[in-house]
């Protein structure tokens, strides 16, 4: 069985979308007819997506960086918050100010993005959001205090806003992609903590995740406050 996703028309926001999985979810969206517009501290090096400068925690710059979208686009169909830092220390040794901004990446800026794109979503009555979260948030994992917290919280958050809005035809979901081979993964795990990743549930590519995310994207996925989870591994789609 083959899937095709038609994104003809759409505005879709990606928030960490430079690199890594954002930026093969944007690729994808763009493949599929429709317009990506990158959120990111960093530029793409994909030409073909949009991109605004704004880092997610300052809520401020994401309100801005919205209204430019809907500004010049008229419209917002979907978001995918990805935006995410992922620093490594034990619990004992963690340093506040590094605590402090991966909660405010990885939570506060989740929160603002929604706060500033959904609105648009419940005027047009339709829309989806997609939320990252990690297996670290039922787990744990050894110096990944912070990161596998502030993952946790996004399920609950996800949860909830889904429920509020869902009485506006706006869909509000979690994914959790598992481990995948992105310039962050690499940083946060070297030698053995990569060795144990690989000899457990296998390390994927970005690319594993766009079929999931598009299909959480797309008016096929009915479903609300609910999680896709990868076990080991997502039949990637070879065409759109």
């Amino acid at each position: 069985m083959k899937v095709r996703f038609d994104a003809s028309g759409e505005v879709v926001v990606v928030t960490g979308g430079a690199a890594g999985i954002g930026a093969a979810l944007a690729a994808a969206v763009v493949s599929c007819g429709g317009t990506a517009v990158v959120f990111d501290v960093q530029p793409p090096q994909n030409p073909a997506v949009e991109y605004v400068e704004v880092d997610v925690s300052d809520r401020e710059a994401v309100f801005g960086a919205v209204g430019k979208v809907i500004e010049r686009f008229g419209r917002i169909d979907g978001l995918v918050a990805g935006a995410a830092v992922q620093p490594r220390a034990s619990v004992l040794e963690m340093d506040p100010a590094e605590w402090s901004r991966t909660l405010q990446v990885n939570l506060d800026g989740v929160v603002w993005v929604c706060q500033a794109v959904v609105p648009q979503l419940v005027e047009q009555q339709a829309g989806s959001v997609v939320v990252f979260t990690s297996g670290m948030a039922a787990t744990g994992f050894p110096g990944a205090a912070a990161y596998a917290a502030s993952k946790a919280a996004l399920v609950a958050f996800a949860k909830t806003l889904a429920a509020e809005v869902a009485g506006h035809r706006v869909r509000v979901n979690v994914i959790a992609p598992g481990v995948i081979d992105t310039d962050q993964f690499r940083t946060a795990n070297l030698g053995a903590d990569r060795e144990h990743w690989q000899d457990t549930i296998g390390i994927g590519d970005p690319e594993d995740v766009v079929g999931p995310l598009l299909f959480l994207l797309s008016d096929a996925a009915a479903m609300t406050g609910s999680q896709l989870t990868r076990e080991r591994a997502f039949a990637r789609l070879e065409e759109f």
